[in-house]
């Protein structure tokens, strides 16, 4: 596996698609330690000094007023760990976990957390070993960070709790044997660094990102098809409408659907002889819903890279004066707002789908035969694939609401306003799981759609995902359990397929 040196502060975003799949042994850039030191005896000198400074010789939350005693550190961290691992629920998944660990490796080598080299080297030796800290995922409200996930985390560097290893579960203290580490004994300020910060709810949302906009362009491609199933105008797509309405993203997916339906034997066949003056929105507005929705995951994809790269402990230490202020980088605030804006994408990309499909089996819209299928009565054809369709796109609408607006106080009030972040970030991939099965569906009913044109033929690009799935799924001939052909075609977008599709009509249509 290769080597490769993180530069904390300077991740991008196909760095992050690297991390979350574990493809390289990490380490940080040399050039990033002096800082670490420099900050780790700042710390020291605090603590020498015996001046009151948050979390390093102080209680936590409500209880920063208690001084602790010199001797009283170690234990102090120790409890701080055990204290604020109360997460319940679901482990978060390996993927997600190896994001959290380079994260909070890169953070604190950005030398503002007084940290020790020898924690960050930790952390960074669990994600090249494989050995992954088992996490609940519920139990942060986003406030002074993912305090609770992030103590489950950090447990794991003590020799406590429970950690995987090849999918398989034991014990932390053989995981840091597996490692080469030993169970650590956390210094002044460490626990609270390792505790403080968004890494957590930073790492759903990115997994959540990359898979929203794989989605993203399983849709856009899945749109077109249908354009072409139901017969519709490429004519919304021309250049002059977008240029008149500015809005970026409209602009950059209309050229996509241009790029797919160019050469396109159905739509020749009925360019002249149309007497349709226009089609329903779910054709012809796709540019404007679809656009839209592209802007906000790529203005998500910018602020969730800018929180990558953060300092989000508390209190933070600054080297060159020794000094340590207490501020509230912690507050995922930004990582809850980008949330719930991608949360709006995937269900709208979702509902907009939904319609597509609504329209193709409906004989009057369409001019297809009814639901899809020879000898309709007799059949069903893709009556009920539908219902199911809308019964994803409507779990979506409810998991859209935004999380940021619900603030619950903690800590007895001192902790008054709080992000909901985890949660924001975490019911994404469900989303996108939802999001994408109804796609699926589309694709299922827009290729059917397709088999009825012929001898005429859809574009070259169209007809290559046409054949793709024809190569999983056979046409529907008459009713069969269509459960099956949905699972196929949802593995099928699940691999990615169109994704480099997309990429390649539009090489700057996501952020990196």
């Amino acid at each position: 596996m290769a080597e490769w040196h993180l530069r904390p502060g300077h991740l991008t975003l196909s760095e992050l698609r690297h991390l979350l799949a574990g493809r390289a042994r990490l380490s940080i850039e040399p050039a990033f330690w002096p800082a670490v030191e420099a900050s780790a005896a700042a710390v020291a000198a605090a603590v020498e000094r015996g001046e009151p400074a948050y979390g390093i010789n102080t209680g936590f939350g409500k209880l920063a007023k208690v001084h602790i005693a010199n001797d009283q550190l170690e234990r102090l961290q120790l409890n701080l760990v055990r204290s604020h691992a109360v997460g319940v629920g679901e482990w978060l998944d390996d993927a997600t976990v190896r994001l959290v660990l380079a994260l909070k490796a890169a953070s604190l080598a950005r030398g503002a957390s007084g940290v020790r080299r020898e924690l960050i080297e930790a952390l960074l030796a669990l994600y090249n070993a494989g050995v992954l800290p088992c996490v609940p995922s519920q139990g942060s409200v986003g406030a002074s960070g993912d305090l609770a996930p992030l103590a489950h985390l950090t447990l794991a560097l003590l020799g406590e709790g429970e950690v995987r290893i090849d999918g398989r579960v034991v014990p932390a203290a053989e995981g840091l044997r597996h490692a080469g580490l030993e169970p650590m004994a956390l210094a002044a300020k460490e626990g609270l660094a390792l505790l403080n910060g968004t890494q957590v709810s930073t790492a759903l949302a990115i997994r959540a990102l990359f898979e929203a906009e794989d989605v993203f362009a399983a849709a856009v491609v899945t749109g077109a098809l249908s354009v072409d199933a139901a017969r519709g105008s490429d004519a919304p797509f021309d250049p002059r409408v977008q240029a008149l309405r500015g809005q970026p993203g409209q602009s950059d997916v209309a050229a996509v659907y241009r790029r797919l339906l160019d050469g396109s034997g159905i739509r020749a066949s009925h360019r002249v002889n149309d007497e349709r003056v226009q089609d329903p929105y779910s054709l012809r507005c796709q540019p404007q819903v679809m656009g839209a929705c592209l802007d906000l995951i790529r203005n998500a994809g910018r602020t969730l890279l800018i929180e990558a790269n953060a300092v989000t402990d508390n209190p933070l230490v600054f080297e060159d004066s020794g000094e340590v202020i207490s501020g509230g980088n912690f507050h995922a605030e930004p990582v809850a707002l980008a949330a719930d804006t991608l949360a709006l994408a995937i269900a709208e990309t979702g509902a907009l789908s939904e319609r597509r499909i609504a329209l193709l089996i409906d004989a009057t819209l369409s001019g297809l035969p009814p639901f899809l299928v020879r000898e309709p009565g007799l059949n069903s054809g893709f009556m009920m694939a539908h219902v199911t369709a809308a019964a994803l796109a409507s779990e979506n609408k409810s998991l859209a609401h935004p999380a940021s607006v619900d603030s619950l106080p903690t800590s007895a009030n001192q902790e008054d306003h709080v992000s909901m972040a985890t949660f924001a970030a975490r019911r994404l991939l469900p989303m996108c799981a939802n999001t994408r099965r109804i796609v699926a569906i589309e694709l299922l009913a827009a290729a059917q759609g397709i088999d009825f044109h012929a001898p005429l033929q859809t574009s070259e690009p169209l007809q290559a995902v046409h054949l793709a799935l024809r190569e999983q799924v056979a046409a529907l001939d008459e009713d069969r359990v269509l459960a099956t052909d949905i699972a196929a075609a949802d593995a099928l977008l699940a691999s990615e397929i169109l994704t480099p599709m997309v990429a390649d009509l539009l090489p700057s249509w996501r952020p990196e």
